[in-house]
């Protein structure tokens, strides 16, 4: 079994905490988006309170360790690894409980090409213990808008785990797909799911709008979030999500594989 201080150690050695690549400016940009209510920012989340920029420093600087000194403008930002720490222990056991009442868990992902391996094996494990990963709504159309206009993609799954590829594609099932912020593929794959008979999930795991859209509409949600991903976070603070682990969430997919054996370990769902 992964130590805490092993993973700790990992955490650093890999840039998941500690200073991260992302960097201050594109942080502090997302912080002021969000004050705005920009869509691109707040992810499906429809805040209750009142959150300006300096509201959500502080809060970023509580949940994950930034600098909270707001004439730190540039420069690396950086994760507490303790604080990742202590959300994996929390996500390990929102997903034993899972595992242990057999809910049915929805699987998401907006970085498909880094965390597809992380989420899917968390998905196989789950299954194993007796859980029914959902996967409905394969193939239906989402609209998102991009930088680019709005762009038409499709829901696919990879190993249970839900994704969205470009409409002209025609990987299906096997290479990853896009990177999305957008709360609306979620919401796509729920409206399949109560129309073709699916049971609704009583838990998502993810990160951007899968997280943040399942908790707005009520629905159990936790993830991963990086710290230019406030809305998960402030989701967090209200009460719309249970858990939210800070890292860096575009890292080399190899290096969350142990983030995966200690989650595993701590749900007690290792094989």
């Amino acid at each position: 079994m992964l130590s805490t201080g092993a993973l700790r150690a990992h955490l650093l050695a890999a840039g998941l905490a500690g200073p991260v690549a992302t960097p201050r400016e594109t942080s502090l940009r997302s912080y002021r988006l969000f004050a705005a209510r920009d869509p691109r920012v707040t992810l499906g989340i429809e805040p209750l309170w009142r959150w300006g920029e300096a509201e959500l420093l502080r809060l970023m600087a509580e949940r994950c360790g930034v600098s909270g000194d707001p004439a730190y403008r540039s420069g690396p930002d950086v994760i507490d690894p303790e604080r990742t720490l202590g959300a994996l222990a929390a996500f390990a056991e929102r997903l034993g409980e899972a595992a242990g009442r057999r809910a049915p868990v929805l699987f998401g992902t907006g970085h498909p090409h880094r965390l597809i391996g992380f989420y899917a094996a968390l998905a196989d494990a789950l299954s194993a213990a007796g859980c029914l990963v959902l996967t409905p709504a394969q193939g239906r159309c989402v609209d998102i808008t991009t930088r680019f206009g709005v762009r038409t993609y499709l829901v696919d799954y990879v190993r249970g785990v839900a994704l969205v590829r470009e409409a002209d594609l025609s990987a299906a099932g096997r290479e990853t797909g896009a990177h999305t912020h957008s709360p609306l593929p979620v919401r796509a794959v729920l409206e399949g799911a109560a129309e073709g008979g699916w049971p609704l999930p009583e838990l998502v795991v993810g990160d951007h709008g899968w997280v943040c859209g399942a908790g707005q509409l009520g629905i159990e949600a936790i993830g991963l979030a990086d710290t230019d991903d406030p809305a998960l976070f402030v989701g967090e603070a209200e009460g719309q999500v249970s858990v939210v682990v800070p890292l860096d969430d575009a890292v080399r997919s190899d290096y969350y594989r142990p983030l995966t054996r200690y989650v595993l370990n701590r749900a007690c769902l290792s094989r």
